[in-house]
């Protein structure tokens, strides 16, 4: 039953870096490469009725990870208050840039919440990578300093950062290079996510620039996933043990490859969802590719006094689990209901519907 749950988790997660991801990347694409007015638009319309039924699934993942594995809720939660508020204002303040822009005609107002929305967008994206490399990572489960436990087994607290930068010191931040390296991956992955979606959804002058943009992020893309590879050696000497033991899990890695490989020939394809689909893949891939490396861990120790949070020492007991069951399946149909509903009625493209317009 912890497996199953377990599946749930990921899979929303997965939904939504692939959903609110696309949102994500519109946003740097419209902070980096949309300078007309025109263009602006039509990079909002492109999410406009999509990015709010879109965070639902973080929700929904919170929901999911509060009810079925309350001590890795707590623990997390705790640990990672800071960067939680941070990841919450800016949520915020993406919202209100999207909402507020077109409420006064103003350049100086409309300015600053078209740098809200892009800034908010490239945080957030690099603070969700960074969120991942510090579950890849692991923390100081219990807080030891000099071989001593000073808290209980599942509790920690980290900084944004320390002094040393390093994700093998014992006193560990949130950013360090390790998880710093997998932010900026998540950055450069999100905006041609966005770029694709763009694409996929108007007809904007910017769109054949934006599959410049994918073809070239791309190659940056390739280089940086390889370094995070080499990378991962020295965070965990046998990374690929899962791999070695259960061959079928290398479905994941090759998703991941297939979906960046086909970045390449954004150019070529004349169906505008294609470039889309590819990056979707990708992200899929690769998250998939992250857990199935750690499991059962969700939360690995960086020290030998306290032990990992796995899905079992973490979930509540069995009768919680099934009793949740019979409600699960009827949220998820009226969710899929709903999604079905929703990009069925704003299915082709958005360039014509209207969206902050006052």
């Amino acid at each position: 039953m912890e497996l199953f749950w377990y599946i749930v988790l990921v899979t929303m997660l997965a939904v939504y870096v692939i959903l609110d991801g696309y949102d994500f990347g519109a946003g740097i694409i419209h902070l980096f490469f949309a300078k007309k007015e025109e263009d602006k638009k039509k990079v909002v319309k492109a999410i406009g009725p999509f990015w709010d039924a879109n965070e639902v699934w973080l929700i929904a993942a919170g929901g999911v990870l509060f009810f079925a594995f309350p001590t890795l809720y707590a623990s997390s939660f705790s640990g990672f208050y800071l960067p939680l508020m941070m990841v919450l204002w800016l949520l915020i303040f993406r919202a209100i840039g999207l909402e507020l822009r077109g409420q006064i005609h103003n350049r100086i107002w409309e300015s600053i919440w078209d740098k809200a929305f892009g800034v908010a967008s490239l945080l957030l994206a690099l603070f969700f990578g960074v969120a991942l490399g510090n579950v890849v990572r692991g923390v100081n489960l219990g807080n030891v300093v000099d071989g001593v436990s000073t808290h209980e087994a599942h509790y920690f607290f980290l900084p944004l950062w320390n002094s040393e930068f390093s994700p093998h010191s014992e006193t560990l931040g949130v950013i360090d290079w390790f998880t710093l390296l997998l932010g900026i991956i998540a950055v450069v992955s999100l905006t041609i996510h966005g770029a694709n979606w763009v694409i996929f959804k108007t007809n904007a002058s910017i769109n054949n620039q934006l599959k410049k943009v994918v073809f070239a992020l791309s190659f940056v893309l390739l280089g940086l996933v390889i370094i995070s590879l080499i990378a991962w050696h020295v965070i965990e000497p046998k990374p690929f043990h899962n791999f070695i033991e259960h061959p079928f899990l290398w479905i994941f890695p090759l998703l991941t490859f297939v979906g960046l490989f086909g970045l390449f020939n954004v150019k070529k394809y004349t169906k505008h969802i294609t470039g889309f689909l590819y990056s979707s893949l990708f992200l899929l891939g690769g998250l998939a590719t992250t857990v199935a490396s750690i499991f059962p861990k969700v939360l690995p120790s960086t020290n030998n006094i306290n032990p990992d949070l796995t899905i079992y020492n973490v979930a509540t007991n069995e009768y919680g689990l099934s009793v949740g069951l019979n409600w699960f399946f009827i949220a998820a149909i009226l969710v899929v209901v709903y999604f079905v509903i929703q990009y069925k009625v704003f299915k082709g493209k958005m360039d014509d519907v209207d969206y902050g317009e006052h």
